[in-house]
């Protein structure tokens, strides 16, 4: 077998049956259930009967038996299974009722297991698998395997179900590459937008609010503050109207929209004086109502409506983290409304406006074409038309892009704009939906140039997706050392000693507040090296400017800059100049020297 990445599933996978091999030869009452491979290694779920729940000792124990079961070098074989329901039989005596049931699932599908094998042909251990496996567990290295941690996890993902214990691992062709893994994790593990918010004071979430409802401390507030104004004066300058729209409304509007129908479970339900409303989950219906206030002729097309609408989700509470996933949330979001002959030309500014946007953070791209899922609304000749509109679009643009089937919303197909963090790890941001269904379901019209009453094209349209969650991606992408026109605190103003300076500090401090940069004074009565430290490394604040009797002399600042330290002398109005142009160019660069 090749060594190569195409192939690193099918060595997870085998993995996965050697640690589940491991875990019961250490815990016989182990049952297992599934232990697929995923992007980033390997899982099994176990239950532990008796209630027992594994320690991280426990991991190291059940790596040690991994490393042991591989030094046998055992076959792997797969075994058609003859009598399909004499092994369910066997399961449920031995008490694998998870094994069991899967069996029982797919007793028509020609069903097999795998077995591991000694040298001398003994059966070790068997999977109820589809395969495919490596021939040899020689090809899983004992340096390569990883055990990372133990999870909760309800039995085919539903809360009813019983809670089984999930051991999260990983493996590689060889060391170094498991090494270079392991290294990222640790990266991702200072990246961690959760714990940065705690530290720099960023969002909270409360259990007396409610998971998945944030909270925006002020230093967030701000990086929000900017990114809209960015977001505000942008959609004005590329020909978009915004509007505000209400937060809830009756469920008649739904059901024309057909979010009753196909998005019932993930959405809020109100009583009030024997009406039902519903916490809207998307902004498009109010769009739309915003549409039919007026009559449109085709000269007045394309009218693209921008709105940072605020929505909300019943997410189940074991998928909310911090700020990716979330119950409610803010889109920037925008619908088009346009004549067949615009959208080209539409979808093309929409590409032009992510990538611009995205590369102001220093966020790369991938992009994927989502197609007709199983529960969708509308004709199946307006699907066909909406993904060969878009796959029209991305083809005369020369994009390279990924088919991903099924994955479209379940009122039209999409375009999704896979982002790069810092650290190259991917998030979906931007998306690009077109929809002929909603437009239909709602009899929207315009007059074309022949006079008469057409029905126009929609897209649905957002940059950032969710604001909450490209504000968590921006927290971990920058560490949580924001460039300096979006950092919370842009300048620090230290007195050497406050008994001397600090009345030239505070002189410092009110000249930089007052030309807009936000600047902090800490004339705290910690030592000066023990302040600025803390204000570059763990405030993490771009600039801290040192104020003393030569500074007071020459009316100027000794600057430092944070991740550089000492960067020379500058006059107050020169650092001002030069950081405020820092701040207009939005540069993800700390440029000011002196």
């Amino acid at each position: 077998m090749e060594k190569n990445n195409s192939t690193l599933h099918i060595l997870r996978h085998s993995a996965s049956h050697i640690m589940a091999q491991a875990v019961q030869n250490l815990f016989p009452q182990a049952k297992l259930a599934i232990g697929p491979a995923i992007d980033t290694g390997f899982y099994y779920d176990f239950d532990l009967t008796d209630g027992y729940a594994f320690t991280q000792e426990d991991l190291i124990k059940i790596e040690e038996e991994i490393h042991k079961i591989l030094k046998e070098n055992l076959t792997f074989e797969c075994y058609r299974i003859p009598d399909v329901d004499a092994q369910i039989a066997e399961f449920k005596a031995q008490g694998e009722i998870y094994k069991a049931e899967l069996l029982e699932e797919h007793k028509n599908d020609n069903p097999t297991l795998y077995l591991t094998k000694n040298k001398d042909g003994k059966v070790l251990f068997n999977d109820l698998c589809a395969g495919p496996h490596v021939p040899y567990s020689s090809y899983i290295k004992a340096n390569a395997v990883k055990l990372l941690k133990v999870a909760g996890a309800y039995w085919r993902g539903n809360e009813n179900n019983k809670m089984l214990q999930r051991i999260y691992a990983t493996a590689f062709w060889n060391k170094e590459d498991l090494q270079n893994y392991l290294t990222f994790l640790e990266e991702a593990e200072k990246r961690d937008h959760r714990k940065l918010g705690t530290q720099l004071d960023l969002f909270s979430v409360r259990e007396e609010v409610g998971g998945g409802l944030v909270l925006w401390h002020p230093n967030l507030a701000v990086v929000r503050e900017e990114i809209e104004n960015y977001w505000r004066t942008e959609h004005r300058k590329r020909g978009y109207v915004i509007v505000n729209t209400p937060h809830i409304a009756k469920s008649k509007l739904w059901d024309i929209s057909g979010h009753s129908g196909h998005y019932r479970e993930n959405m809020f339900f109100i009583q009030d004086e024997g009406e039902e409303y519903v916490l809207k989950p998307m902004n498009c219906p109010f769009h739309i109502l915003i549409y039919q206030a007026n009559r449109y002729s085709y000269r007045q097309l394309p009218l693209r409506m921008a709105e940072l609408g605020t929505v909300y989700r019943n997410e189940k509470s074991g998928a909310l983290s911090g700020l990716t996933r979330v119950k409610g949330f803010t889109q920037d979001d925008a619908h088009i409304f346009c004549t067949p002959e615009q959208l080209i030309d539409e979808i093309n500014a929409i590409i032009d406006f992510v990538g611009d946007t995205l590369a102001i953070f220093g966020m790369p791209f991938e992009v994927e074409l989502s197609t007709r899922p199983e529960k969708f609304v509308g004709e199946i000749a307006n699907w066909n038309r909406a993904e060969a509109g878009l796959k029209e679009a991305l083809d005369k643009r020369g994009m390279t892009y990924e088919i991903n089937e099924g994955d479209g919303a379940f009122y039209g197909p999409k375009i999704d704009f896979k982002i790069k963090d810092a650290i190259g790890r991917t998030w979906q941001c931007a998306t690009i939906q077109l929809d002929f269904n909603l437009p239909e379901r709602f009899e929207l019209k315009y007059q074309d140039k022949d006079g008469v009453l057409k029905t126009p094209v929609m897209l649905h349209r957002v940059i950032f997706g969710s604001m909450e969650r490209f504000h968590g991606i921006l927290i971990e992408h920058y560490a949580g050392a924001f460039p300096v026109w979006l950092a919370p605190v842009q300048a620090a103003v230290v007195p050497i000693s406050n008994e001397k300076h600090a009345d030239y500090a505070q002189e410092v401090y009110n000249r930089l507040r007052s030309a807009g940069i936000r600047v902090k004074l800490d004339d705290r009565s910690e030592s000066m090296n023990y302040k600025i430290r803390e204000l570059l490394q763990d405030k993490k604040i771009p600039y801290v400017l040192v104020a003393g009797d030569r500074e007071i002399e020459t009316n100027s600042i000794a600057v430092r800059v944070r991740g550089l330290g000492q960067a020379g002398v500058l006059g107050v109005e020169e650092f001002i100049t030069g950081l405020t142009d820092e701040i207009n160019s939005r540069s993800t660069q700390l440029a000011v020297r002196g």
